[in-house]
């Protein structure tokens, strides 16, 4: 529509999980002057009057050995509420956390008002990830939507794109590999959503640069995971905070010796905007030299269950789930998986696997939010993990292992575990491995026939044929091959 128009420069308004990456991808494939104005986070709710109740329910789930339910009541009881706490609600009702009248105010202050949700989901994540590539205008990723701020850089936006597009300044300009290089450092300073290491790869794939799952790694390494905002499992911290605390330009300052120059649609280069900055509240915002982990966010596994890669939000696992040993319980769908864990069949040391929700088994990889926010309502994610080709949502908690690759649709070992393999997950060695002898696997990889199908028409049909492996960002594997 873009070029059928003939538009001279295009301002894209975006805010929820897959519009932000996909206009991204949109500006990078037609090169037009462009600015992004993400809408923001809403504010965070309160459950007022619940906090006494909260922590003496917590007390009585921690006596009775349940941490996870105990941390869970103790984290509603001490602040924000928001928007993934909703789907927990129904769990936790179920557990005894919560009776009817407080699973009713739960609801009714999950959300609040108008913006996209309050933690470090996708949506809040690509907003924050899209500023600090430089492709919105400092502090557009955290500011709220209910402020008059964000009008103001909406106003702002509005007279830059004219400015843009006079200066001849295209997107492909903008989103170098050093601007997706610093995305990904502060997507790990952020401890942001896993569904990045999708996106940032399928973006640079459209401007024609590129960006490796392995830079991730690499990237996290090297760089201190400094918030630790909602939905991480320790976090008291909302994304309102992250901005009162000086937002994305006081996480570029923080770290700025790292940064690679370039540029932004400000006019103004990404290292000075950190040299410039301010941290407004260092204990939301923490120094390098005292971060919430000495690593970022993100972790990229790999072995024989994935010799592609996998990806895990490291910054939600819990200390004692980062080295894993159990045994699988093998679903081939995202119902079959949530309801067994609804029912109670998922018990302390499983390895939940989820198979054929790949980008061409699913088809579309569709996000695992249902059985993971039911294991953590169910107080397990300390002693349950849960593995698939799919991806997850920003909300996820818990030892979860997504984005497997190759996927099951395609031959990948993920389709080869059978009930009751043991499976090790090691996130600080980056191991994933699949514990059956080398024989063995050979063996069933001569007997596997993959499903059927799943969408036999139309154009999910054709996606499923042509879509390259997550490793890949799952861009169209005839686009990527040229």
């Amino acid at each position: 529509m873009v070029e059928a128009h003939q538009f001279d420069g295009i301002v894209l308004l975006t805010n929820c999980d897959k519009i932000t990456p996909g206009m991204l991808m949109a500006a990078a494939r037609t090169n037009l002057p462009a600015i992004v104005v993400t809408a923001g986070p809403m504010l965070s709710g309160q459950c007022a009057g619940m906090a006494a109740e909260l922590l003496s329910t917590a007390g009585r789930f921690r006596a009775a050995g349940k941490e996870g339910l105990a941390k869970a009541a103790e984290r509603l009881a001490k602040g924000h509420v928001i928007y993934g706490d909703g789907y927990y609600g129904a769990g936790w009702r179920k557990a005894g956390m919560l009776d009817d009248e407080q699973l009713s105010a739960l609801e009714l202050a999950a959300c609040p008002g108008i913006g996209s949700c309050q933690g470090l989901y996708t949506a809040n994540t690509m907003a924050c990830l899209t500023e600090a590539m430089g492709m919105s205008l400092p502090g557009c990723g955290t500011a709220l939507a209910v402020s008059a701020e964000k009008r103001r850089i909406a106003y702002r936006s509005g007279v830059r794109i004219v400015e843009l597009v006079n200066e001849e300044v295209r997107p492909r300009r903008i989103m170098t590999e050093a601007a997706l290089r610093n995305a990904i450092r502060v997507d790990n300073a952020l401890g942001g959503s896993s569904n990045t290491v999708l996106h940032l790869p399928a973006i640079a794939h459209e401007a024609g640069v590129a960006c490796p799952i392995d830079w991730f790694d690499e990237i996290a390494r090297v760089t201190p995971h400094i918030t630790d905002i909602l939905p991480g499992p320790t976090a008291k911290h909302a994304m309102e905070d992250l901005d009162r605390a000086g937002g994305i330009p006081a996480v570029l300052h923080v770290l700025r010796e790292s940064l690679e120059p370039a540029e932004t649609v400000s006019g103004v280069a990404a290292e000075q905007i950190a040299a410039e900055a301010r941290v407004l509240n260092s204990s939301v915002i923490r120094p390098s030299d005292r971060p919430y982990h000495k690593e970022g966010g993100i972790a990229i596994l790999k072995g024989n269950l994935a010799p592609d890669g996998a990806v895990v939000k490291a910054s939600a696992v819990a200390r004692g789930m980062r080295r894993f040993t159990g045994r699988a319980r093998v679903f081939t769908g995202e119902e079959e998986a949530t309801q067994a864990i609804v029912e109670g069949k998922i018990k302390a040391g499983d390895v939940v696997v989820i198979q054929y929700e790949g980008p061409g088994g699913g088809p579309g990889m569709r996000e695992m939010l249902y059985p993971t926010s039911q294991i953590y309502a169910a107080g397990l994610n300390e002693s349950v993990a849960l593995i698939t080709d799919g991806r997850f949502s920003g909300a996820t908690i818990g030892l979860s292992v997504g984005h497997i690759s190759p996927e099951a649709a395609a031959g990948g070992t993920i389709g080869l575990v059978q009930e009751g393999d043991e499976i090790l997950i090691d996130v600080n060695r980056r191991k994933i491995q699949l514990r059956v002898k080398a024989a063995e696997l050979r063996e069933r990889r001569r007997e596997w026939k993959p499903l059927p199908p799943k969408v036999t028409t139309g154009y999910l049909a054709r996606y499923a044929a042509q879509v390259s492996t997550a490793a890949r960002g799952a861009v169209m594997s005839g686009e990527a091959e040229q």
